[in-house]
């Protein structure tokens, strides 16, 4: 069942602040002790898709009150999960989540594949390791700009990187 908080626009909630989506909670989406309040899901096929999305990213964490540098952070690590799903999978998706729990409320940004997978995760979470001939500052660049970070990967299946910026 939708609920009236997960129904509303980011435009709602920017426009409404957060005092009435806490409000609203117990009418939220319950996943476990993290609430969804809202949604939104952006293709990875393209180059053009990556900006799309980072600007999608930077647009919804504004609006949703992140303040100063934050906005930006986010937007740069939604271009490094983006860059990530095309390099290695060709196409996927990023979700961006609006959560919260009893104590904070942040966003969420997952980026979903189908590709090969991550044989290693704790060594390709590690600064400077890339498998592309790159920086090597991908995953691990993602970990220090979020405030938290989750990889699950299975080779031949594809991974999927859960991350979280808490407002402050």
């Amino acid at each position: 069942m939708a609920s009236r908080a997960r129904d509303s626009t980011f435009e709602e909630v920017r426009a409404s602040g957060w005092d009435e989506v806490w409000q609203r909670r117990e009418r939220s989406e319950a996943i476990g002790m993290l609430r969804i309040v809202q949604e939104v899901r952006v293709t990875i096929a393209s180059q053009g898709d990556i900006i799309s999305a980072r600007h999608r990213g930077r647009l919804i964490a504004e609006e949703s009150g992140f303040r100063f540098s934050e906005p930006t952070l986010i937007a740069a690590a939604v271009s490094e999960l983006a860059r990530n799903i095309l390099r290695f999978a060709t196409q996927g998706e990023i979700i961006f989540r609006l959560v919260e729990n009893e104590l904070k409320h942040g966003m969420e940004v997952i980026a979903v594949d189908g590709g090969p997978g991550i044989p290693d995760v704790s060594r390709a979470m590690q600064a400077g390791y890339s498998t592309s001939g790159g920086l090597g500052l991908g995953l691990s660049g993602v970990s220090r700009l979020m405030d938290e970070v989750e990889i699950v990967s299975r080779v031949g299946t594809g991974t999927t990187v859960t991350s979280r910026k808490w407002m402050r």
